[in-house]
């Protein structure tokens, strides 16, 4: 992303860092849906 550089990789705790901002967005998105199919069932 910011590394024009192929060469020049990104630190290991950017690496996670991405990983974990990564899984939680996609348990925010499973969460939002599961909230969004309780609220119209109800």
């Amino acid at each position: 992303m910011l590394w024009s550089d192929p060469k020049n990789q990104p630190p290991k705790f950017m690496r996670e860092m991405q990983a974990m901002l990564r899984r939680a967005g996609v348990l925010l998105a499973v969460a939002m849906v599961v909230l969004m199919f309780a609220v119209g069932v109800r």
